[in-house]
């Protein structure tokens, strides 16, 4: 685990791109690292954008995407590997949900993975079903 006492959090701001590239890489995220001008476009058209930066290295970041009154949409929640486990990822997620304290729906999609799922529980979070729903994805792959 990292210090993260000198971490900055900056809001509404889009790295760069080989900085967004370095920390995808990182998390293993190939579907937008082979698609590099898509992923740039996804945070120049994100409703919300936090970033977390350990002086010049980005090492989070989460970005929302909806309309911010009915739906917030959570998404791309990722914290540099050697960073993981040091409240990052707590941090960056509730400070974007409480910056939509009174939206309707707050969604997300994620891997299912037992670590992950814990996470998103711990954040009050639950599967669709628990409320008698069900999701539905198509993704273009």
């Amino acid at each position: 685990m990292m210090n993260v006492e000198n971490l900055e959090i900056k809001e509404m701001v889009i790295p760069n791109k080989e900085d967004l590239l370095s920390l995808y890489n990182d998390a293993g995220w190939s579907n937008y690292t082979s698609h590099p001008d898509m992923l740039k476009q996804a945070y120049e058209r994100s409703l919300y954008i936090l970033t977390a930066w350990d002086k010049d290295q980005l090492v989070g970041t989460i970005r929302i995407v909806g309309d911010g009154i009915s739906i917030i949409y959570i998404q791309d929640l990722i914290v540099r590997t050697n960073y993981q486990h040091s409240g990052i990822g707590t941090q960056l997620f509730h400070q974007a949900v409480s910056h939509y304290p009174d939206v309707y729906q707050k969604v997300l999609l994620t891997d299912d993975q037992p670590k992950t799922k814990a996470f998103y529980n711990k954040q009050g979070f639950h599967p669709s079903s628990d409320y008698e729903c069900v999701s539905y994805v198509n993704f273009n792959m």
